[in-house]
């Protein structure tokens, strides 16, 4: 792991067996960054995936993965999509991914499991109250993840150990008010 290390031991910046602040720039043509996520991409409405695209994939990518947590859930950090092996040279995905073990279209891209027990994307659906973010982390791998589909966000974070060559990440918000949602 390489990182700018600040006295004390803290580190301030890293990205395992790549360069320290090498970065991905993430949008979505669904959202802007900070801003509301839509209801059509959450569970109030078709809880389709949002469009994603992202540039910046340093030489040598091999394939890409792409996570996507809710940090403020009650219960821990929530995971809503796990996607990896989407090949090097893609820069986006469309809205309405499917889900299943496969994505249509990038044929070695395997999703994994989510919270929700399923393979694919599951779309914001908190508890009434304080709105959460929603983080979509887009990951440039130096090498190809050997993984079964349905694997886990451990198993696919623990493979991507030591590969990570950059990342971004585009973050969204969602709440509910226990009688209508708010996007």
């Amino acid at each position: 792991m390489t990182g700018i290390w600040l006295g004390a031991g803290f580190l301030i910046a890293a990205v395992a067996g790549g360069r320290a602040g090498a970065r991905l720039s993430v949008q979505s043509s669904s959202f802007r960054a900070g801003a509301a996520i839509p209801r059509k991409h959450t569970c109030d409405g078709d809880d389709v995936s949002p469009a994603l695209s992202w540039s910046g994939a340093p030489e040598g990518t091999k394939e890409l993965a792409l996570l996507c947590e809710d940090p403020d859930a009650p219960g821990g950090t929530f995971v809503h999509w796990v996607l990896w092996g989407i090949p090097g040279g893609t820069t986006d995905l469309p809205e309405g991914v499917a889900a299943g073990d496969a994505v249509p279209g990038l044929a070695q891209a395997r999703q994994g499991t989510n919270g929700f027990r399923i393979r694919g994307y599951r779309g914001p659906c908190p508890p009434p109250g304080k709105p959460h973010h929603y983080h979509f982390r887009v990951y440039a791998l130096g090498a190809r993840l050997d993984l079964p589909a349905g694997s886990t966000i451990e198993r696919v974070r623990e493979s991507m150990n030591g590969h990570v060559l950059a990342e971004g990440e585009l973050i969204g918000i969602y709440g509910r008010d226990g009688s209508t949602a708010r996007a």
